[in-house]
């Protein structure tokens, strides 16, 4: 059995936070059009189309630090558990989101959700930063979308509660 060629962990990093975009994606795309677009969205709301682009940014830069900080940990043993365990409880944390908000339609759980997300996201950043700066670097873009969207979806819950 051959090994993965050298450039296949980069990847398979970089990727894997894609994978729970892609499905909840499937979710999203079906409540647009009649469930999120009847509610009540405060005049900063970012437009639909931005939010693809940006997603993929953020997984894309937040997974290709996961693959820095396992790279400079030396792969997965005993000193990458806490900062990759962290970051694998943000993205869970991140994944179970849209089901919630859109499928589920519980905009409440959903905040709590992010705010969950928020903090490990935070912890995770602060725990790569002593490993691998650039690693740590390259989650702030997705820390500051994460105060954005969770104020976004408390204004979401809060305008809309008495909505059936």
């Amino acid at each position: 059995m051959e090994a993965a060629p050298a450039w296949a962990p980069a990847v398979g990093f970089t990727l894997l936070p894609h994978a729970g975009g892609f499905l909840g994606s499937k979710i999203t795309k079906k409540e647009i059009p009649v469930w999120y677009e009847s509610l009540q969205k405060p005049s900063w709301c970012p437009p639909n189309w931005v939010f693809a682009p940006v997603w993929g940014t953020l997984y894309t830069s937040m997974g290709f630090g996961s693959y820095l900080v396992w790279k400079e940990l030396g792969g997965f043993n005993e000193k990458s558990v806490v900062p990759l365990g962290l970051y694998a409880g943000q993205l869970a944390l991140n994944w179970a989101w849209t089901p919630i908000f859109f499928g589920a339609h519980k905009m409440g759980w959903g905040l709590v959700t992010l705010l969950l997300t928020t903090g490990t996201a935070t912890a995770t950043t602060a725990s790569w930063y002593n490993i691998k700066k650039t690693a740590a670097y390259l989650m702030v873009p997705y820390l500051a979308w994460l105060v954005m969207a969770s104020a976004l979806n408390y204004r979401l819950w809060n305008d809309n509660r008495n909505k059936k």
